[in-house]
């Protein structure tokens, strides 16, 4: 079967500017045109956009992702198979996260009891996930005592907040992603996401000032890892929150 790039694009849950932006990138190319000049998706460039849209959910930039695609041993099943660990690696985070808060609702309800270690330990496998991800780089920029303050911050927060934290994290996507399709960093749509922003890292940090916002802001066009965390929202969308952040921070 072949889609066409508007029919590919709902297919997929993307949209055409994303696909586009894959063309031009060298990623992913349509397998033909028509004759009235339909770009046409077949079966090579579905399977090739799902493992793309995998290694996008797993945080790799677009220029690794090229790497492994475009290699002569590329191999599909294998590459599926190690899919399926990180999925499940990152399942076992979020199911310590589930049953930390279920078991705290009932310990609430006096349907059960909690020790104190078991109350973070959901909050500790994030916190070991991002140090092993990230500990390095943070703890270079910001200081061994900033990064385990905000450590620290992070295990004190009960469930509510954490889901306080995961809403404010779903709204500022969306607004970011929002003001991105209008694409002037200017914007008030913009400089709401940046609002947002401040406000979701308030969250983490003990303390904010504009400087360090404006420092994280560029570590995430400079760290191919950060990179691709906001890109998966949309592709450039890392740099368009930094030159959005640049200007907020500087009002």
């Amino acid at each position: 079967m072949e889609y066409t790039i508007k029919k590919f694009a709902k297919l997929a849950s993307l949209t055409t500017r994303t696909l586009r932006y894959y063309d031009e990138q060298g990623l992913l190319s349509p397998s033909r045109s028509s004759v009235n000049g339909y770009r046409l998706y077949g079966k090579a460039e579905v399977d090739k956009l799902q493992h793309i849209l995998f290694y996008r959910e797993l945080g790799m930039p677009l220029t690794d992702i090229k790497k492994i695609l475009s290699k002569e041993e590329f191999d599909s099943a294998a590459t599926l198979e190690s899919h399926l660990e990180s999925l499940i690696s990152k399942r076992a985070q979020l199911d310590a996260l589930i049953a930390t808060v279920e078991k705290t609702i009932l310990t609430k309800k006096g349907k059960s009891t909690m020790t104190d270690q078991e109350k973070f330990q959901g909050f500790e496998k994030m916190i070991a996930d991002n140090e092993s991800k990230y500990g390095k780089e943070i703890r270079q920029k910001y200081g061994e005592s900033t990064v385990d303050r905000s450590n620290a911050k992070l295990k004190g927060m009960t469930p509510e907040q954490y889901t306080t934290v995961e809403n404010l994290t779903a709204e500022l996507n969306t607004a970011l992603k929002l003001a991105f399709e209008q694409g002037d960093p200017a914007s008030e749509a913009a400089q709401k996401a940046c609002e947002l922003h401040k406000k979701w890292l308030c969250c983490f940090w003990d303390s904010y000032s504009r400087e360090a916002h404006i420092g994280l802001a560029q570590m995430y066009v400079d760290d191919p890892r950060f990179t691709a965390h906001y890109d998966k929202i949309a592709p450039g969308c890392a740099i368009f929150l930094r030159d959005s952040l640049v200007i907020y921070c500087k009002i």
